[in-house]
């Protein structure tokens, strides 16, 4: 994979977490395929725009804090990003951990499927079913 691949994933990956940080649904599903499927650990396999219009309708002021951007070093079109995510829900309660996206790219640099890996048992008590 060559450096401008390698730049290209790590931008995207960037860009998605500002834009959810925000919680412009419209900028976030921008950034995937058509056709990209997204599985989250409370909601299972869904399209982007059902998936983050329940997260925007849940979430109240969030921050999103960047550890890492890793890039795969066996050529697949596939990065991940690891962050602190502090999510803020609607109803003023907040829960804060540790997140790593696992992006997979089309050839024009799109998400086509993004997994999402957490631990729910700290946050399972405060999320509970509010995006569910």
């Amino acid at each position: 994979m060559d450096s401008s691949t390698e730049a290209l994933f790590t931008r995207q990956i960037r860009t998605y977490l500002r834009e959810l940080e925000r919680g412009d649904v419209a900028a976030i599903c921008a950034l995937f395929a058509a056709d990209a499927q997204i599985f989250s650990p409370f909601l299972g396999w869904m399209q982007p725009e059902p998936f983050f219009a329940k997260v925007n309708a849940a979430s109240g002021n969030s921050r999103i804090t960047l550890i890492d951007v890793c890039v795969s070093t066996t050529g697949a079109r596939r990065a991940t990003g690891y962050f602190v995510y502090d999510w803020g829900l609607k109803d003023g309660s907040a829960v804060k951990f540790e997140c790593v996206d696992v992006f997979e790219f089309d050839e024009s640099g799109l998400i086509e499927r993004m997994v999402i890996v957490y631990d729910t048992y700290p946050i399972r008590s405060t999320v509970g079913d509010k995006y569910a």
